[in-house]
Order: structure tokens, then sequence, then C-alpha cells
């Protein structure tokens, strides 16, 4: 089990890599830069041979590399797609120092002109800038669907991937809250909804896990986390999430509203949930 939160890349991959292991995680999530702007912090190549000796002495699995949410894809203003497509380049160069990383990103919203259109706007904007020869795999996360999402249902993402020009390049980071407020019943029907994952775009093509609890009830397409235990998922059905046979091995990443010791607490209890 791949257990981790997201950290502050503030202060360098070694850095959060102590951070992570002082916590009980050994893997997390970081974003590529201000997840409310573009700025993005320069990347020291010594820091990142340290963490990733440090890695490999502690059995890191992958992490994932989460995109701002500023970034949307799908949209056809000028200003807005070409700040996506400068973000999406430079975060590809940027992650080539650290091959094997998820690249995280929200697919993005239609803004009224249609859900088909805009997944059309976002891959072929994805095509464009991807580099095929990066040793990193480009996550659609799972959303709720507030507002103008899109992403939501299984079929969206399956419709996006379909379109990547590099298959074995692609796959979703499965939210929890996410599939949840988006109208999955992971509470009472948790294999019914990973059989029709499996039905429409194929469970091997969930690379990662956010594991947050939902403030919000079943459908409700709100996007509010909770922490574990305390919203309306609720502790036994999220550890029947990342214990599902067909779900291990997966990175398992917290970002539930919480401090560092918040998350201390929540790995602790996971642990103790799985027996690990």
């Amino acid at each position: 089990m791949f257990l981790g939160c997201h950290l502050s890349v503030s202060r360098g991959f070694l850095s959060m890599g102590r951070q992570a292991l002082e916590l009980g995680a050994n893997t997390f999530q970081f974003f590529t830069r201000n997840p409310r702007g573009s700025r993005a912090k320069a990347i020291d190549n010594d820091d990142v041979r340290a963490f990733l000796d440090l890695a490999v002495v502690n059995g890191f699995g992958p992490l994932v590399a989460h995109a701002p949410y500023t970034l949307n894809p799908a949209s056809i203003d000028p200003k807005i797609s070409e700040l996506a497509r400068i973000i999406l380049t430079d975060d590809f160069n940027r992650l080539s120092l650290l091959p094997g990383v998820f690249y995280n990103f929200h697919p993005g919203c239609h803004l009224g002109r249609g859900a088909e259109a805009a997944m059309d706007t976002a891959i072929e904007l994805l095509n464009e800038v991807f580099p095929e020869n990066l040793n990193n795999t480009v996550l659609l996360e799972t959303m709720a669907g507030k507002g103008t999402e899109i992403g939501r249902t299984f079929e969206e993402l399956a419709y996006m991937l379909g379109k990547f020009k590099c298959p074995e390049r692609i796959g979703v980071c499965f939210d929890t809250c996410h599939v949840f407020d988006g109208g999955y019943d992971l509470v009472g029907d948790l294999d019914g909804v990973l059989k029709e994952f499996e039905r429409t775009v194929g469970l091997t093509k969930i690379k990662a896990v956010h594991l947050n609890d939902s403030l919000n009830a079943l459908s409700s397409r709100k996007d509010r986390h909770a922490k574990i235990g305390e919203g309306q998922i609720g502790l036994e059905a999220l550890v029947k999430v990342i214990s599902h046979p067909k779900l291990v091995n997966r990175p398992v990443i917290l970002e539930t509203p919480n401090d560092l010791d918040g998350y201390a607490v929540e790995i602790k209890l996971l642990k103790k949930e799985l027996g690990l």
C-alpha cells in the first residue's frame, strides 16, 4: 500500500520526502505551481537526485503532481487557452526530471457550450503539447460535476481517454469525494460502481486514488471534502475502496481538510484499519 497526503513543494523534494516519512507515508502529492495562479518554483536538480535516493531506500510509491486549479484546457477563450498551453508545456518539461511521477489535472469546464465540444478541446490541447517521449503518465481526475465541469461521468472520462494520442500514457485519478458527489454510490454499491467503471473505462486505467470523505450527500455535485470518517461516505466505505482487490497497489493520497498533524492521525488510522 502506497499511502500519503498533499505536501507543500516550497521546501523542496527532499524535505517533502522526509516529511512524508515522519507522517508515516510512503508517497505524496504536490502542486506543480501556485494552485490559484501560474507561478512555479524552480526545481533544484541536486534536491531531486537526493530525494530519488531517499525514495529508493524507503520504498516510496509513485508521486502525484497536481496541476493548478487555474488550468482549464477545455476553454476556447484565447487568454485562458494560451495560459493552459504554457502551464502544460512547462510542467511537462519540469516533470521530465522526475520520471514515473503521475501528472493529475482537472479536465476543465465547458462554460455552457456543451460537454463534448469541451472534451474535444481539452484533449486536442493535451495532444498538442504532450511530449511522446515523456516518461510520465497524465491523469484525468474524476470530477463531482459542480457547475459545468467535464469528467463527472465515467463515459466522459472514457471519451477523453480514447482520443489521447499516447494511450499508454493516460489514466484516471479516482477521487472518492468527487465520485460520490457525482452520483456513484461507493457506500451502498462499491462493486457495482467498479463494475461500471470497468465496463466504460477499464479499472487498469485507475492509476491513483484521492481518498476524501464528503461533507455532502450522494449525487450532491458539491465537491466539499471532509476528514476521513467525518463525512457522508464514512471510514468503513473508504477503507473498502482502497483495500478492494481491484484497486490495490495504487498511490492513495489524502486531500482532507487537515494540517500535518491531522494527516499523521489519518494515516495511522488507515494503517490500523488495513492491518499494516
